[in-house]
């Protein structure tokens, strides 16, 4: 039996595009997404002689054949036309779930990763991506990471000039949100919202941060502000304690703001924990 560990990493949309709904069911999306250090852990037991299982520190995520990083490791495996004689996998999970911030996206993209490095690198990370596309629609872009443009459903993934290094606080209302409901709410009322991603991945090249922040924007984001204010309420906390932009990332309910310094990213954090919500300090991976 062999153990291997992979950090699987959270992504922000700085941008989101919702440009129509497909005849799949889906929605075909722009965005520049961004990888950040908030993390989860996965550790795999390969080879243990026993049936597949799943185990994870949050008793609300599934632990069966229906998560994400189970469903990564079966379509690695099958793709690869081998049979890995037992399979653990464990999570030890830091990314709150329906957020906005590709949690068990992650954790899918993390499990390809950490197989494809123990069975020689079969896969390239182009190929790793299609697997993942099979997956779930973020998961291509997190087997990618860094900076990029996403398009499609999330199956194209084009890197862009790495994000300019910075600081973020993102915050986590005592609400979630269904990704299906919020979709179904934008095809029946549209958005106020029009982000422009073509024009954040040109400022991007350029690497000033005040300019980058100023061009975050997410068309969902009024969507489900209507519904729940409280997004109004930690973006204007976050742009009080010194952010240089603020945003709804997905299809929520975590809210960012880009921040300069460590510190003041902080003095957000404290403040708003003090109004109740729940607070990660990251940055650019």
């Amino acid at each position: 039996m062999t153990t291997l560990q992979q950090q699987a990493y959270a992504k922000l949309n700085l941008t989101l595009e919702i440009l129509g709904k497909r005849s799949d069911g889906y929605h075909d999306l722009r965005s520049v997404m961004q990888q950040i250090s908030l993390c989860d852990d996965i550790e795999i037991d390969v080879g243990t002689g026993e049936d597949w299982k799943l185990e994870c520190s949050q008793e609300s995520i599934p632990q069966d054949s229906s998560n994400l990083a189970w469903k990564a490791a079966g379509v690695f495996y099958k793709s690869l036309g081998k049979d890995p004689q037992g399979l653990t996998i464990r999570i030890n999970k830091r990314i709150p779930s329906q957020a906005g911030l590709a949690g068990g996206s992650a954790d899918a993209a993390a499990v390809l990763k950490a197989l494809n490095a123990h069975e020689g690198d079969p896969f390239s990370v182009q190929e790793l991506a299609d697997l993942g596309a099979k997956v779930g629609s973020d998961v291509p872009f997190c087997v990618v990471g860094g900076t990029a443009m996403v398009t499609g459903r999330g199956e194209n993934v084009k890197s862009l000039t790495p994000m300019t290094d910075c600081f973020y606080c993102i915050a986590m209302p005592d609400f979630a949100m269904s990704t299906s409901d919020v979709y179904a709410a934008f095809d029946k009322e549209g958005s106020s919202r029009c982000p422009d991603s073509e024009a954040m991945a040109r400022v991007m090249e350029e690497g000033e941060l005040l300019q980058i922040a100023g061009y975050v924007s997410n068309a969902m984001e009024p969507i489900v502000a209507a519904q729940h204010p409280r997004i109004f309420e930690m973006k204007a906390a976050m742009l009080d304690s010194g952010a240089l932009g603020t945003s709804m990332t997905g299809s929520g309910s975590a809210v960012y703001g880009i921040f300069d310094s460590f510190d003041m990213a902080a003095v957000a954090s404290m403040t708003l924990m003090e109004r109740g919500y729940q607070t990660y300090l990251s940055r650019n991976v």
